[in-house]
């Protein structure tokens, strides 16, 4: 939790000091929150003070926001490393932020779940409804990028792409992000089982 409000801190903080397509460091600021990996970080930093606080929680959009902060975090934490670092250049405050929510917050909260869980908060329903986070940040982010004429990241970028492309990328993002879920059910299954657990319902 710790980290994510330092990364999101910093990160907002880098926005709003830096140039950018907006023209006042606070619309700059705001528009931070619009970024896939800061939800995410939202998602995971909230989810896990919630489990920090009452462990045995088990209502459905609970469960959902868990799985769904968890398969969000690891795929910002992926595709980070795979295709966007090398085309940043970052130092000082900038760059731990940056480390934070793309490097620190997706190992802790990947490594945090496998070791300590909690199990049986997963299933292939809770799976399937863990997509609704990210199509509802899909169907967002073409929205208000057609009011605004900006958007945060070029797979997405409809100017550039085209609606066609755009929202075959959509399309294949949220199939490995189900995929990514349903992952995450089956090693569920398989640790609270060599725990003694009974399986999700």
């Amino acid at each position: 939790m710790l980290c994510v409000v330092a990364g999101v801190t910093l990160s907002v903080h880098t926005a709003v000091k830096g140039p950018g397509y907006f023209e006042t460091g606070i619309q700059r600021g705001f528009n931070a929150f619009a970024f896939f990996t800061i939800q995410s970080n939202l998602i995971v930093g909230a989810t896990s003070l919630l489990v920090a606080i009452k462990p045995d929680r088990s209502s459905t959009p609970f469960k959902v926001a868990r799985l769904t902060g968890l398969v969000a975090i690891a795929l910002t934490g992926v595709v980070y490393h795979v295709a966007i670092a090398h085309l940043l250049e970052l130092d000082t405050w900038d760059l731990a932020g940056d480390q934070l929510v793309h490097t620190a917050v997706p190992i802790l909260a990947v490594v945090g779940w496998l070791a300590f869980g909690p199990r049986r908060l997963t299933s292939g329903r809770i799976a399937r409804l863990s997509l609704i986070f990210p199509i509802a940040w899909f169907a967002f982010t073409l929205v208000r990028g057609s009011i605004v004429h900006w958007y945060p990241y070029t797979f997405i970028d409809v100017t550039k792409l085209g609606y066609a492309k755009v929202l075959v990328n959509c399309l294949w993002i949220s199939l490995l992000l189900l995929g990514l879920a349903g992952g995450a059910t089956a090693i569920d299954g398989v640790l609270g089982r060599s725990r003694g657990l009974r399986d999700p319902a």
